[in-house]
């Protein structure tokens, strides 16, 4: 009886412990599973293109979608956000400022990639960003759909939102060597191109009767300071400083000046992607075709290298972290070491990155292809929002009354261009990519005018190099111009 007791417990513990093992490995295999799953779901490989298009602004998209979307549920689309609008029901939120904007930037890209030819120097572009303002000027835009494109743009940060993502994917999908190579040659175009525009525009200001130092500090300063922030804003106020007058003296001619060259910059940067697709040998070195420098050797260290055919949802997220992590740090630094935009020590910091290759290469392709993503879609939008936002139809109605004013203007924006082109040239640098990054991004409006530029000449990955001319030499041209500002108060020429 013993013995049969003892042989029955064991057999039990036996029978337990194969029960628990299988219900292991019943638990590991569901949990394996649902493991696989959720992997499955979140690693599913996204496509960078649609029809053989790279993203929603790209040419040549059919007529039969707008925005990527057939066209009668785009007009339910459009439908239902004018509705909300009128009946004041559309709230001032992110999500309603996808709406409008991505909306407004799909029709805009749409119409214009519809004009043969002219597309090709900008037109979809130009439409994009100053179509949206002219329709508010005429009354034709509701009020609330202006409001929710301001709120989005500049107190819900898209711009911020929008420059990070390109400026991390452009800085680290960028091959090493050619940062190495570029970078300090690169601030030879940028120096020689502030010095030829401001000389040569002072003179022709004072061969109309205009003054030298007026036409340097109130045509050349505020349109090669890269924007309103380092520009006529800041500009204004010094000059009302020195002279005792009021700031809105100074601003309108400064906000005209901006505005108005920033025209020139897209109609220009159009240009010279025509030029450079239809004469791309002009003479040699002439254009390289969205390479920004000339070298001997292997071109493939200096070029921009061939990315898979996919992404996923996992490498899209780390993307939009890094970036997002990295503009906090910026603004960090930029609060405490103000002598620097944030904008220019998040460059600072991912260039060090990039360039001491402390960063995992999946990191690197991760805001690589999160800058793709926002390019490929987003430009429309942002330019819509910047219309709606800053762009004032009237003011530079106001500034096309004055032919001299237009003109010093207009040879503010082709010195710029045909200066950065011509020395940017001489060491090395292909002339049509340094004749827009230096000159026409030092011309434009900054963060928006680059978009509008780069966008217009189809050279959105030189995105770095046209945010480190506008922080880098907008600070410099902000500093000598806060130099020369006694000679204007002296009425000195």
């Amino acid at each position: 009886m013993s013995t049969m007791s003892t042989n029955d417990t064991q057999g039990g513990r036996r029978a337990a412990a194969t029960s628990r093992a299988e219900d292991d490995d019943l638990r590991g295999a569901l949990e394996q599973e649902i493991t696989a799953g959720t992997q499955s779901v979140l690693a599913r490989p996204v496509e960078k293109s649609v029809d053989g298009r790279g993203g929603v602004h790209h040419p040549g998209a059919g007529w039969k979608r707008i925005a990527s979307v057939p066209i009668p549920l785009y007009l339910i689309m459009v439908a239902v956000v004018v509705v909300a609008a009128v009946t004041e029901t559309l709230p001032a939120s992110m999500l309603s400022g996808f709406a409008v904007t991505i909306l407004l930037g799909g029709l805009f890209i749409w119409l214009g990639n519809r004009v043969p030819v002219v597309r090709d120097y900008g037109l979809p572009t130009i439409l994009c960003t100053f179509a949206p303002a002219t329709l508010v000027y005429f009354g034709l835009v509701p009020e609330p759909l202006v409001t929710v494109a301001s709120t989005f743009i500049d107190e819900q940060g898209f711009l911020d939102f929008f420059v990070m993502a390109i400026i991390a994917g452009s800085i680290l999908g960028m091959p090493r060597a050619l940062l190495v190579k570029a970078g300090p040659r690169f601030a030879v175009p940028v120096l020689g191109t502030i010095i030829v525009t401001f000389l040569v525009i002072g003179l022709v200001s004072m061969m109309f009767g205009n003054g030298f130092i007026e036409g340097m500090l109130l045509v050349a300063a505020p349109i090669m300071a890269g924007g309103l922030g380092l520009g006529a804003l800041p500009m204004s106020e010094m000059y009302a400083a020195r002279t005792g007058q009021d700031a809105s003296a100074f601003m309108g001619d400064l906000m005209s000046a901006v505005v108005l060259a920033n025209v020139f910059c897209i109609i220009f940067a159009g240009l010279l992607n025509g030029l450079g697709k239809n004469k791309p040998t002009l003479f040699a070195g002439f254009s390289g075709n969205g390479d920004l420098i000339r070298v001997k050797g292997d071109r493939r260290d200096l070029s921009m290298p061939k990315k898979g055919g996919q992404s996923t949802y996992i490498t899209l997220g780390k993307g939009l972290l890094f970036a997002a992590v990295i503009f906090v740090v910026g603004e960090l630094m930029g609060a405490y070491l103000t002598f620097l935009h944030p904008y220019a020590w998040a460059i600072i910091i991912m260039v060090v990155l990039k360039l001491t290759g402390w960063l995992p290469k999946d990191l690197e392709e991760s805001a690589t292809d999160w800058g793709d993503l926002i390019n490929a879609v987003l430009v429309p939008a942002l330019l819509v929002g910047v219309s709606l936002t800053y762009i004032k139809i009237d003011e530079v109605l106001v500034s096309l009354a004055d032919p001299t004013f237009i003109a010093l203007t207009f040879l503010c924006v082709l010195v710029a261009g045909l200066s950065a082109g011509i020395i940017g040239w001489l060491v090395k640098f292909n002339f049509v990519e340094v004749a827009i990054v230096p000159g026409l991004v030092m011309a434009d409006t900054g963060g928006s005018g680059d978009v509008s530029v780069l966008s217009a000449s189809e050279r959105m990955h030189l995105m770095p190099f046209a945010a480190i001319t506008n922080r880098i030499g907008g600070t410099l041209v902000l500093f000598v111009t806060s130099l020369m500002v006694p000679l204007l108060a002296t009425g000195a020429l």
